[in-house]
């Protein structure tokens, strides 16, 4: 259920007209909680524009997956490309938001979402070109893993990318990154701020205006 909540929350921050890349995981299930008055175009790194949700149980192609895999549709316009095409489109900066999971994000907008201590990982695929090209970055994650924080003071794991993350979302409430720090701006329902501080290394600036999250 909270990883429900996260992704219906990330959705809620795209508009009309963006065009988006998912990153593997948890962010892929954003493409399913979109309104369907929204125009929103979906772009996967390994050649698509205009993915759609996924598909019903027997519909699938296997032609057509997101980044991670996973059988997707594909709206009336999509489009196929060559990895070149996809890349140039990260790195031209034509990307609006790119959301992604972390293993480590900090105060600073630091992100750590690729090596894994003691696991062999196949590297960091397109997140590096992916925060550095995208105009916002929103990581969607749990908050914390085993009970461990992941929103930090300072990342200790290699950097995907410096000071590259905008907005973080958890299933405990949603924190801005400014020059001033973490700042918490809404908070799920049946926690406090002492809960979220608690799950939280990094000190967080509670906004005036603070809100409940809401899916």
């Amino acid at each position: 259920m909270s990883r429900e909540l996260i992704v219906k929350r990330v959705a809620k921050e795209l508009k009309d007209g963006d065009v988006v890349n998912l990153g593997i995981g948890m962010p892929t299930l954003v493409a399913n909680y979109i309104p369907e008055d929204m125009d929103v175009t979906f772009q996967s790194e390994n050649g698509f524009l205009g993915l759609g949700p996924a598909p019903e149980c027997g519909c699938e192609d296997e032609f057509i997956v997101n980044a991670g895999a996973q059988p997707v549709t594909i709206k009336p316009g999509g489009m196929f490309f060559d990895s070149a095409t996809s890349f140039a489109i990260i790195r031209g900066g034509h990307v609006d938001v790119t959301v992604l999971g972390a293993l480590q994000v900090d105060e600073e907008g630091n992100l750590a979402n690729w090596m894994i201590p003691g696991k062999m990982v196949p590297g960091m695929g397109g997140a590096m070109d992916l925060v550095a090209g995208a105009k916002r970055v929103i990581i969607a994650m749990e908050h914390t893993a085993k009970g461990a924080p992941k929103i930090l003071k300072k990342c200790n794991l290699p950097l995907t990318g410096k000071h590259q993350v905008n907005t973080i979302i958890t299933e405990m409430g949603v924190m801005e990154v400014t020059e001033k720090g973490l700042e918490l701006l809404e908070i799920a329902e049946g926690y406090t701020v002492e809960d979220v501080q608690a799950a939280t290394e990094a000190t967080l600036i509670v906004s005036k205006d603070l809100k409940t999250m809401e899916a």
